[in-house]
């Protein structure tokens, strides 16, 4: 079985599929929209809708190139505010027309240049988190590659999070962990194992509930179609169970399960012994204490 910094590596890898890649394979009559209505159109997030065996949805993804000129205009997969903002006005209108909404992620990370601060790429995060969070529609998100941070949470505060196996989940990368804890980049691999950032992971902890199986390899067409369809056909059942909620029940699900994270009395009785940043540096610690949840109560 691949270690931690193993998936990590396939997950960066550009010959794997693309938002744009999985759209054109599992949706028919995809119409891409552009712009947040406010500033410009960020070509690092694409969306719009389209149809799903039938059943019409609004699809979001982050892009990435598969040459260095697509990444350039990709801004290799990292959105600005802009493109938070797109995603938004599309979530927006798919709660207006009563679709359902799909997303794909592959971000190292959001944009943190002057130009992205200065718009307010921490107001554009924070705004999706709070609007994704009580949206009136069933919601899914789909790790494919890397799962960065809060560039990627904006667009994964939904009703189900699903991980490729190979995709990672983190909010940070081990290189900038292993610098920070162990002053050293080439720990990366050690910080990876601590992180418990892989998918496998991350189910065991009620994070992702899905693990998706990929191909062993993305470029035999046979598998990979074989693949795209599994894929579309298990989405399909899920928005159908989904829908099948009165939407009060849909928000209290969703509220249930994101204030559940982060639940717990003792650490290890959540994750089975992980050591904590303390026990990584070496250095003592307290004796875990009972901690409340995500918003703060129980």
């Amino acid at each position: 079985m691949p270690k931690a910094f193993d998936r990590v590596r396939i997950a960066r890898k550009v010959s794997r599929p693309t938002s744009l890649d999985y759209i054109t394979h599992i949706f028919e009559d995809f119409i891409e929209f552009h712009g947040d209505r406010n500033f410009a159109d960020d070509k690092a997030i694409v969306g719009g809708i389209a149809s799903l065996n039938g059943v019409p949805v609004t699809v979001i993804g982050i892009q990435k190139g598969k040459t260095m000129e697509e990444n350039i205009e990709r801004n290799f997969g990292s959105p600005h505010p802009e493109g938070y903002r797109k995603a938004l006005r599309l979530m927006k209108q798919a709660e207006k027309f009563n679709r359902p909404i799909i997303c794909f992620i592959n971000t190292s990370g959001a944009y943190c240049g002057v130009g992205a601060e200065e718009r307010g790429q921490g107001e554009a995060i924070a705004r999706n988190l709070f609007e994704l969070a009580k949206i009136k529609v069933p919601t899914i998100s789909i790790v494919i590659g890397e799962g960065g941070s809060g560039g990627a949470l904006a667009l994964a505060v939904t009703d189900r999070v699903w991980m490729l196996e190979n995709a990672y989940y983190s909010v940070i990368t081990p290189e900038s962990c292993a610098s920070i804890l162990f002053k050293d980049p080439k720990r990366a691999p050690e910080a990876a194992e601590h992180l418990k950032l892989t998918a496998s992971d991350l189910n065991k902890m009620g994070i992702v509930e899905k693990v998706v199986e990929e191909p062993e390899d993305f470029s035999e067409e046979k598998e990979t179609s074989h693949f795209m369809k599994k894929l579309a056909d298990d989405l399909s059942k899920e928005i159908k169970q989904l829908e099948k909620k009165p939407v009060d029940k849909l928000l209290d699900d969703r509220y249930e399960k994101y204030r559940k994270i982060g639940r717990y009395s003792e650490y290890s009785e959540a994750v089975g012994e992980v050591p904590g940043a303390a026990q990584l540096l070496g250095v003592s610690q307290a004796p875990a204490r009972k901690r409340r949840g995500l918003f703060g109560r129980g």
